[in-house]
């Protein structure tokens, strides 16, 4: 069955179109494509659009702003975004790179979905032409959203602050058996004054590491300092089990691999 494609200049304009039954927004196609072409017969039509504020890129006084039709190849290569670009390219290869969005990130299902861990850890919003909402409030809601996401902003981490691993079986661009970001920022004498952990392949969807946060408050990322964090890890978490890794597995190895990702 062939897919109707429409094109519009304005988001605003996608948006209306996208009430239609059976239409999928198409940003890089990395997910719908595939979608459709695994015979996902819920999809008969895609919308687009063309506004240019979604391709673009502005850094400004510590303040990013990404617009969700920015590939992760673009985040990659950009200077100012340097902190980022390995969870960029976590994703995927450099074709899939070349045209995964930020946008379609947020809505990849685990264990998809890297660059969005990255998001949650950096306490991102979510832009949409209704205003701007925590990602956190984001991600728990997407199931519903029939709105087109346009930008994601953040601030600039501390330097050295920003932390990220992919864990896969096939290097450099298997699928994940989980990923782990991290916002740790230390005060003069090097214990932690503030920690934002998010974790990928946990659940669904990207969550927070919350028990584990609050234990680094206060310790040094030293094997002991960080001891309480990692026995606090797996608390709340409900990983997924898939062809790659079980959900066992998966809560085996995530104190260790957080433990990596503290350690530095």
């Amino acid at each position: 069955m062939a897919l109707a494609l429409q094109t519009f200049a304005t988001v605003k304009a996608a948006n209306a179109a996208l009430m239609a039954a059976g239409t999928r927004y198409l940003g890089g196609g990395t997910l719908v494509i595939r979608a459709a072409n695994e015979g996902d017969v819920s999809v008969s039509g895609l919308v687009r659009s063309t506004d240019p504020a979604l391709s673009a890129i502005a850094v400004a006084g510590g303040k990013v702003r990404i617009g969700a039709s920015v590939t992760m190849a673009a985040i990659a290569r950009h200077p100012d975004l340097a902190p980022l670009a390995k969870a960029a390219r976590a994703v995927g290869g450099p074709a899939v790179r070349n045209m995964a969005t930020v946008g379609g990130n947020l809505f990849a299902p685990a264990p998809y979905g890297d660059f969005a861990v990255a998001l949650l850890a950096l306490d991102a919003t979510v832009g949409t032409d209704d205003g701007e909402l925590p990602i956190e409030s984001f991600l728990a809601g997407r199931d519903n959203s029939r709105v087109i996401v346009t930008s994601v902003s953040f601030a600039l981490p501390v330097a050295d602050s920003f932390r990220f691993l992919k864990v896969s079986r096939i290097k450099p661009k298997g699928v994940s058996v989980l990923s782990i970001a991290g916002v740790v920022e230390l005060t003069r004498d090097g214990t932690v004054s503030s920690a934002r952990i998010a974790l990928g392949c946990m659940a669904d969807r990207p969550m927070r590491a919350r028990a584990a946060e609050k234990a680094l408050l206060g310790r040094s990322l030293t094997k002991d300092g960080i001891a309480p964090a990692l026995a606090a890890a797996s608390e709340g978490i409900s990983p997924i089990t898939d062809p790659i890794a079980s959900a066992w597995y998966r809560a085996e190895v995530l104190p260790v691999h957080l433990g990596r990702l503290l350690l530095g």
